[in-house]
């Protein structure tokens, strides 16, 4: 039975390596194209699944190619795809440009993401321990999957991504949501610049109804911030080639490690963990860890880590 649910996205990444993001009304050259297994629902599913825990998925792909190639990836990654429907509509699709420092740019095409419903997620619980959530399908339906989460007494992490308004009544529902430095600003309409104003801004959250903020700070790891504690935990040197699913990572190593009954601070580092490894790699799910990849990390953060390309 799987521990962990995941309602989201399912998106085909197209992907093209560039040296720079091109200027409005610039046409530059770039790598060729690749197409690769994304969306921050099934990235968060597969992070997870090769942590070693038994993850289900919950979302719509469409009647197509891209369709067909998502399904047969989670296979292959032993995440469960039975609460995944086939929608008349195209796959999501991500746009993605990444640039020669590893830095990306996105545009979303939601596709049959935008058709997940209420309906769909109100059968959807059993006896999962832990629900994982994202912004790219409708709210309404994140809002009801948190509610049926909590009737059935299992945890929720929210990542607010892509930015939007949020009610309180989600907030409140959640047990951990992780924004990046971005999305917390949006979330809360004050410049986040450093840790500080991180801590202001997820201050405020806890005022809407949080319990526990854990801000992404990219290079400068993660930030814990609730009633009872205000804490920086420091992530891993590596060297970046694709920054591209790094929060998904850090979502499914965080994830896994509170199955575990790790204390949150434990958690966070082995999320920063597994977020610093996905740099290392190119693609969304392509790059995400194994535990043995991310412990060894832990247990020996100096060594010099292969860079795939």
């Amino acid at each position: 039975m799987p521990n962990i649910l995941v309602v989201g996205s399912l998106n085909a990444d197209l992907v093209v390596r560039a040296p720079r993001f091109p200027q409005p009304g610039e046409t530059i050259s770039g790598d060729d194209l690749n197409i690769i297994p994304g969306g921050k629902g099934a990235n968060q599913a597969v992070a997870a699944a090769r942590l070693g825990a038994n993850v289900s998925m919950l979302g719509r792909v469409g009647k197509d190619d891209f369709g067909d190639l998502l399904l047969e990836n989670l296979k292959q990654n032993k995440v469960d795809s039975t609460l995944i429907q086939r929608a008349d509509s195209s796959t999501g699709t991500a746009i993605i440009i990444v640039d020669a420092s590893g830095q990306n740019s996105i545009v979303l095409s939601a596709g049959a993401n935008g058709k997940v419903s209420i309906a769909d997620v109100d059968i959807a619980f059993t006896n999962y321990q832990l629900l994982l959530l994202q912004l790219e399908i409708p709210l309404p339906t994140v809002l009801r999957a948190a509610q049926r989460a909590k009737e059935n007494n299992a945890r929720v992490v929210l990542n607010p991504a892509p930015a939007k308004e949020l009610p309180n009544e989600l907030i409140a529902l959640v047990d951990f949501i992780i924004p990046n430095e971005t999305e917390l600003s949006f979330l809360t309409k004050q410049n986040v610049s450093d840790i500080a104003s991180a801590e202001s801004a997820a201050r405020d959250l806890l005022e809407r109804g949080a319990k526990n903020v854990i801000v992404t700070l990219g290079s400068k790891g993660a930030l814990i911030v609730n009633t009872e504690t205000c804490k920086q935990v420091d992530t891993y040197q590596v060297d970046v080639v694709d920054t591209t699913a790094a929060g998904d990572a850090f979502i499914g190593g965080f994830a896994t490690s509170v199955l575990e009954n790790k204390t949150l601070e434990e958690a966070v580092r082995f999320g920063c963990a597994c977020g610093a490894l996905a740099t290392t790699k190119f693609g969304a799910q392509p790059s995400l860890p194994t535990k043995a990849e991310a412990d060894k990390l832990i247990s020996n953060p100096s060594t010099s880590l292969s860079v795939s390309l």
